[in-house]
């Protein structure tokens, strides 16, 4: 079936999806209610997740060849949309959250023996082998990601928009790679956010409900992108599965992918790291990430969305351009290191950096209507 082709149902399917989910939703009191950090108008019905995953899930068993190790990626898929579902329901202790994330991430990870086992030649002096640490690692990554697209998913479109860059970049290094089974999955989610983008940001129709992600699937997200990225750096035990017909196989560097996911990583470890240093719990929630940074210096939702999708798509294309011309390695990192530094020093001085930006915003407005 064609990629095209691919593309066009999993966009009509996912908005049928929700279409059928919304009253669903309703009927089960699966909503986001406005509270003091939730400033939204009305209570939203939380299936945008749900929609992404029954299309993935119909269309994966509809078009991929189903191996021992893809269905083990739909178990723990399933398992972790579950969580997410009655996290959405019942506000789950976070600790619970932290296990059955866990215990979804150890389905593929000893399962599938889906694991990071290097991390390329990062330093110079050779491939860095991870050795008995690798199925920690790969643990701890899996996590990490579906907490970084869980905590980014605070404004309206952002997650969509963060999650179908990643995906775009997937399908073009697959392409690259000569996988199939990446290219396939990253085309049906990237068509089943579209309908979920669209009633997500928000469309003036009667027709056209409003919905939200949810925890389902923001974790669901960040759990298939990891996947997908061990998938193209780690291909050699998988060739016989998804290598596209007449190709051989080629790995993608590790530091490479990094750059998929640049915006939702840096952000949660910039988070991280300032809630520890207040002394505070890593998982607490607050308004000190990227997008509230925008908001606070006078940028819209949709402005603040179109700046930070930007970025995102930015620091993508930089990573793919890296990897398309070689560049090596250790230099990789350190230009990725160099930003997340520099990111980290306009996080310290942010309310200088909010105040110079709001004046400039409102200097520049009256100049041009002179």
């Amino acid at each position: 079936m064609s990629i095209l082709l691919v593309l066009t149902i999993a966009t009509l399917l996912s908005s049928v999806l929700c279409k059928i989910l919304i009253p669903v939703a309703q009927r089960t009191e699966l909503l986001d209610t406005p509270c003091e950090r939730k400033q939204h108008t009305g209570r939203i019905p939380l299936v945008g997740g749900l929609a992404v995953y029954g299309t993935m899930l119909i269309l994966s068993l509809a078009v991929v060849p189903v191996s021992p190790e893809f269905r083990l990626f739909l178990v723990a898929s399933s398992f972790m949309v579950l969580i997410g579902a009655l996290d959405d329901r019942y506000d789950i202790d976070a600790s619970v959250r932290f296990v059955a994330q866990l215990l979804a991430a150890a389905v593929v990870v000893f399962g599938a023996d889906v694991q990071i086992s290097q991390l390329g030649n990062l330093l110079g002096f050779g491939v860095v082998e991870l050795g008995v640490f690798a199925m920690p690692f790969t643990l701890l990554a899996m996590v990490a990601a579906m907490n970084a697209y869980n905590m980014i998913d605070g404004i309206d479109g952002l997650l969509g928009a963060l999650a179908m860059v990643a995906f775009a970049g997937i399908f073009i290094l697959s392409l690259s790679a000569g996988l199939a089974l990446p290219a396939m999955v990253a085309t049906i989610l990237f068509g089943a956010l579209i309908p979920y983008l669209i009633r997500n940001v928000g469309v003036k129709s009667r027709n056209i409900r409003k919905i939200f992600m949810g925890d389902a699937g923001s974790m669901l997200i960040g759990f298939t992108i990891v996947w997908m990225l061990i998938m193209l750096t780690h291909p050699a035990p998988y060739k016989e599965l998804w290598l596209q017909q007449g190709r051989e196989a080629t790995a993608i560097r590790p530091v490479a992918v990094l750059w998929l996911i640049a915006l939702p990583l840096m952000d949660m470890l910039a988070i991280f790291a300032r809630r520890v240093l207040k002394g505070q719990s890593p998982f607490q929630p607050d308004r000190e990430h990227l997008h509230h940074i925008f908001m606070r210096a006078g940028f819209s939702s949709r402005e603040a969305l179109g700046v930070i999708s930007a970025l995102a798509a930015g620091l993508m294309f930089l990573g793919l351009a890296f990897e398309w011309f070689a560049t090596p390695e250790p230099l990789v990192l350190a230009v990725f290191v160099g930003i997340f530094v520099l990111y980290l020093l306009m996080l310290k001085n942010i309310w200088r950096i909010v105040s110079w930006v709001r004046r400039k915003r409102e200097i520049e407005p009256a100049a041009n209507n002179k």
